[in-house]
Protein backbone atom coordinates (compact mmCIF):
# COMPACT_ATOMS: atom_id res chain seq x y z
CA UNK A 1 0.00 0.00 0.00
CA UNK A 2 2.60 2.65 1.19
CA UNK A 3 4.75 1.78 -2.15
CA UNK A 4 1.47 2.22 -4.37
CA UNK A 5 1.16 5.19 -3.09
CA UNK A 6 4.69 6.57 -3.56
CA UNK A 7 4.27 5.77 -6.73
CA UNK A 8 0.97 7.77 -6.93
CA UNK A 9 2.95 11.11 -5.26
CA UNK A 10 5.80 10.48 -7.99
CA UNK A 11 3.62 10.59 -11.03
CA UNK A 12 1.66 13.35 -9.61
CA UNK A 13 4.95 15.36 -9.03
CA UNK A 14 5.90 14.46 -12.57
CA UNK A 15 2.37 15.29 -13.97
CA UNK A 16 2.70 18.71 -12.60
CA UNK A 17 6.08 19.30 -13.92
CA UNK A 18 8.31 19.54 -10.92
CA UNK A 19 11.71 18.53 -11.15
CA UNK A 20 14.98 18.75 -9.28
CA UNK A 21 17.30 22.04 -9.83
CA UNK A 22 20.17 21.35 -11.73
CA UNK A 23 23.47 21.11 -10.16
CA UNK A 24 26.39 23.58 -11.03
CA UNK A 25 29.44 24.93 -9.66
CA UNK A 26 28.69 28.37 -10.36
CA UNK A 27 25.46 30.21 -10.90
CA UNK A 28 26.94 33.58 -12.38
CA UNK A 29 25.11 37.22 -13.51
CA UNK A 30 27.33 39.21 -15.60
CA UNK A 31 25.35 42.83 -14.91
CA UNK A 32 26.87 45.21 -17.36
CA UNK A 33 26.57 49.01 -17.76
CA UNK A 34 24.79 50.13 -21.04
CA UNK A 35 24.20 53.25 -19.68
CA UNK A 36 24.49 56.62 -21.56
CA UNK A 37 27.93 57.17 -20.63
CA UNK A 38 28.39 53.82 -23.03
CA UNK A 39 29.39 54.83 -26.39
CA UNK A 40 28.85 52.44 -29.15
CA UNK A 41 32.82 51.52 -29.29
CA UNK A 42 32.51 51.18 -25.75
CA UNK A 43 29.84 48.90 -25.77
CA UNK A 44 31.43 46.55 -28.63
CA UNK A 45 34.43 46.88 -26.76
CA UNK A 46 32.42 44.73 -23.51
CA UNK A 47 30.75 42.10 -25.60
CA UNK A 48 33.93 41.39 -27.45
CA UNK A 49 36.04 40.85 -24.19
CA UNK A 50 33.23 38.71 -22.78
CA UNK A 51 32.86 36.24 -25.87
CA UNK A 52 36.81 36.33 -26.00
CA UNK A 53 36.77 35.30 -22.47
CA UNK A 54 34.39 32.25 -23.28
CA UNK A 55 36.60 31.61 -26.14
CA UNK A 56 40.04 31.48 -23.71
CA UNK A 57 41.07 28.00 -23.35
CA UNK A 58 42.37 29.09 -19.40
CA UNK A 59 38.77 29.97 -18.32
CA UNK A 60 37.01 26.73 -20.10
CA UNK A 61 39.78 24.82 -17.87
CA UNK A 62 38.76 26.88 -14.93
CA UNK A 63 35.17 25.80 -15.62
CA UNK A 64 35.70 21.99 -16.16
CA UNK A 65 37.35 21.79 -12.96
CA UNK A 66 35.38 22.43 -10.55
CA UNK A 67 33.23 19.55 -8.55
CA UNK A 68 30.37 19.57 -11.22
CA UNK A 69 32.53 20.52 -14.20
CA UNK A 70 30.22 22.97 -15.15
CA UNK A 71 28.58 26.78 -14.91
CA UNK A 72 25.18 28.49 -15.10
CA UNK A 73 25.79 31.90 -16.59
CA UNK A 74 23.50 34.80 -17.54
CA UNK A 75 23.83 38.25 -19.30
CA UNK A 76 22.27 41.25 -17.72
CA UNK A 77 21.94 44.44 -19.33
CA UNK A 78 21.65 47.84 -16.98
CA UNK A 79 21.03 51.54 -16.77
CA UNK A 80 18.42 53.54 -14.79
CA UNK A 81 16.57 52.05 -11.41
CA UNK A 82 14.12 50.83 -14.10
CA UNK A 83 16.07 49.69 -16.59
CA UNK A 84 17.31 45.92 -17.00
CA UNK A 85 17.11 43.28 -19.75
CA UNK A 86 18.12 39.85 -19.52
CA UNK A 87 20.17 39.70 -22.82
CA UNK A 88 21.46 35.90 -22.80
CA UNK A 89 19.33 33.80 -21.12
CA UNK A 90 20.89 30.79 -18.77
CA UNK A 91 23.23 28.46 -20.09
CA UNK A 92 24.71 25.68 -18.91
CA UNK A 93 28.68 26.30 -19.82
CA UNK A 94 30.33 23.03 -19.62
CA UNK A 95 33.70 22.69 -21.91
CA UNK A 96 34.95 24.17 -25.22
CA UNK A 97 31.67 23.61 -27.70
CA UNK A 98 28.63 24.86 -25.31
CA UNK A 99 31.55 27.87 -23.82
CA UNK A 100 32.17 29.07 -27.65
CA UNK A 101 28.47 28.81 -28.47
CA UNK A 102 27.67 31.36 -25.16
CA UNK A 103 30.42 33.53 -26.84
CA UNK A 104 28.51 33.62 -30.07
CA UNK A 105 25.13 34.43 -28.39
CA UNK A 106 27.09 36.98 -26.75
CA UNK A 107 28.78 39.09 -29.55
CA UNK A 108 25.76 38.79 -31.71
CA UNK A 109 23.12 39.89 -29.25
CA UNK A 110 21.88 43.67 -30.13
CA UNK A 111 21.67 46.22 -27.56
CA UNK A 112 18.62 46.26 -25.94
CA UNK A 113 19.20 49.78 -23.60
CA UNK A 114 19.81 52.97 -25.15
CA UNK A 115 19.75 56.66 -23.67
CA UNK A 116 19.41 58.52 -20.37
CA UNK A 117 22.13 59.26 -17.70
CA UNK A 118 21.33 57.61 -14.68
CA UNK A 119 23.27 54.72 -13.55
CA UNK A 120 21.14 52.49 -11.50
CA UNK A 121 24.15 49.70 -9.88
CA UNK A 122 21.35 49.32 -6.86
CA UNK A 123 18.96 48.36 -9.88
CA UNK A 124 21.03 45.77 -11.62
CA UNK A 125 22.04 44.17 -8.13
CA UNK A 126 18.03 43.64 -7.41
CA UNK A 127 17.59 42.38 -10.78
CA UNK A 128 20.50 39.71 -10.46
CA UNK A 129 19.19 38.49 -7.20
CA UNK A 130 15.76 37.66 -9.24
CA UNK A 131 17.83 36.18 -11.82
CA UNK A 132 19.44 33.78 -9.69
CA UNK A 133 16.71 33.25 -7.47
CA UNK A 134 14.30 32.14 -9.80
CA UNK A 135 17.21 30.73 -12.35
CA UNK A 136 16.68 26.95 -11.77
CA UNK A 137 20.19 25.85 -11.20
CA UNK A 138 21.36 24.85 -7.82
CA UNK A 139 24.78 26.32 -7.37
CA UNK A 140 27.04 26.53 -3.99
CA UNK A 141 28.35 29.69 -5.16
CA UNK A 142 26.12 32.42 -6.15
CA UNK A 143 27.86 36.01 -7.85
CA UNK A 144 26.85 38.83 -9.64
CA UNK A 145 29.39 40.59 -11.40
CA UNK A 146 29.06 44.55 -11.87
CA UNK A 147 30.71 46.08 -14.84
CA UNK A 148 30.37 50.06 -14.76
CA UNK A 149 31.87 53.80 -15.75
CA UNK A 150 29.83 55.56 -13.20
CA UNK A 151 28.66 55.69 -9.39
CA UNK A 152 25.08 54.85 -8.36
CA UNK A 153 22.73 57.99 -8.65
CA UNK A 154 19.63 56.49 -9.12
CA UNK A 155 17.00 54.13 -7.49
CA UNK A 156 18.09 53.01 -3.61
CA UNK A 157 21.57 53.19 -2.60
CA UNK A 158 23.52 50.27 -4.06
CA UNK A 159 24.65 49.49 -0.08
CA UNK A 160 21.13 48.69 0.56
CA UNK A 161 20.92 46.25 -2.42
CA UNK A 162 24.23 45.11 -1.91
CA UNK A 163 23.69 43.93 2.22
CA UNK A 164 20.36 42.32 0.86
CA UNK A 165 21.60 40.17 -1.60
CA UNK A 166 24.42 39.36 0.55
CA UNK A 167 22.07 38.46 3.03
CA UNK A 168 20.49 35.67 0.76
CA UNK A 169 24.66 34.20 0.05
CA UNK A 170 25.12 36.00 -2.89
CA UNK A 171 28.45 37.26 -3.60
CA UNK A 172 28.99 40.51 -5.57
CA UNK A 173 32.18 41.63 -7.65
CA UNK A 174 33.01 44.81 -9.33
CA UNK A 175 34.72 45.95 -12.27
CA UNK A 176 35.16 49.48 -12.37
CA UNK A 177 36.02 51.05 -15.46
CA UNK A 178 37.99 54.31 -14.31
CA UNK A 179 37.63 56.33 -17.66
CA UNK A 180 35.50 58.87 -16.49
CA UNK A 181 36.15 58.79 -12.41
CA UNK A 182 39.22 58.24 -11.16
CA UNK A 183 38.50 56.63 -8.18
CA UNK A 184 35.25 54.70 -9.27
CA UNK A 185 36.89 51.48 -7.76
CA UNK A 186 36.30 52.89 -4.07
CA UNK A 187 32.95 53.74 -4.71
CA UNK A 188 32.77 49.70 -5.98
CA UNK A 189 34.48 49.04 -3.05
CA UNK A 190 32.89 50.50 -0.45
CA UNK A 191 28.87 50.84 -1.99
CA UNK A 192 29.21 47.30 -4.39
CA UNK A 193 30.99 44.53 -3.93
CA UNK A 194 29.99 42.03 -0.84
CA UNK A 195 30.18 38.26 0.37
CA UNK A 196 32.87 35.76 1.06
CA UNK A 197 35.75 36.95 -1.18
CA UNK A 198 34.49 39.50 -2.60
CA UNK A 199 36.77 41.87 -5.07
CA UNK A 200 36.91 44.91 -7.45
CA UNK A 201 39.00 45.39 -10.00
CA UNK A 202 39.57 48.78 -11.45
CA UNK A 203 40.73 49.42 -15.52
CA UNK A 204 42.21 53.00 -16.91
CA UNK A 205 40.55 52.37 -20.29
CA UNK A 206 37.67 50.41 -22.10
CA UNK A 207 40.95 48.86 -24.23
CA UNK A 208 41.79 47.22 -20.94
CA UNK A 209 38.49 45.33 -20.90
CA UNK A 210 39.21 42.03 -22.48
CA UNK A 211 42.12 41.11 -20.49
CA UNK A 212 40.52 42.36 -17.01
CA UNK A 213 37.38 40.41 -17.60
CA UNK A 214 39.19 37.16 -18.50
CA UNK A 215 40.96 37.65 -15.17
CA UNK A 216 38.14 38.48 -13.11
CA UNK A 217 36.10 35.16 -14.53
CA UNK A 218 38.94 32.89 -14.11
CA UNK A 219 38.92 34.36 -10.75
CA UNK A 220 35.12 33.99 -10.06
CA UNK A 221 34.99 30.40 -11.50
CA UNK A 222 38.14 29.07 -10.30
CA UNK A 223 36.89 30.31 -6.93
CA UNK A 224 40.75 31.78 -6.30
CA UNK A 225 42.47 34.09 -3.13
CA UNK A 226 43.75 37.15 -4.73
CA UNK A 227 47.28 35.62 -4.00
CA UNK A 228 46.97 32.82 -6.60
CA UNK A 229 44.52 34.91 -9.07
CA UNK A 230 46.44 35.24 -12.46
CA UNK A 231 46.42 39.30 -13.32
CA UNK A 232 45.06 40.89 -16.25
CA UNK A 233 49.08 41.90 -17.12
CA UNK A 234 49.47 38.02 -17.12
CA UNK A 235 46.57 37.34 -19.11
CA UNK A 236 47.54 39.44 -22.04
CA UNK A 237 49.83 36.59 -23.49
CA UNK A 238 48.61 33.27 -24.95
CA UNK A 239 50.71 31.30 -22.60
CA UNK A 240 48.76 28.74 -20.37
CA UNK A 241 48.54 29.26 -16.59
CA UNK A 242 50.79 26.91 -14.95
CA UNK A 243 47.53 25.27 -12.78
CA UNK A 244 44.69 25.86 -11.42
CA UNK A 245 43.53 24.53 -7.59
CA UNK A 246 40.79 21.81 -8.35
CA UNK A 247 37.51 22.13 -6.75
CA UNK A 248 37.84 18.83 -5.09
Amino acid sequence: MRARLALVLILLLGGTGARAEEKVDLALVLAVDVSGSIDVEEFLLQRHGYAAAFRDPRLIAAIVGGRERKIAVTLLEWAGASAQAQVVPWTVVDGRESSRALADVVERSPRRIFGGRSTSISGAIDAGVRLIETSGYAADRRVIDVSGDGHNNAGRPAGFARDAAVLKGIVINGLAILTDDGILDVHYQDHVIGGPGAFVLGIETFAEFKNAILAKLIREVADLPKDLAPTPKQLATSQPLDRLPRQD
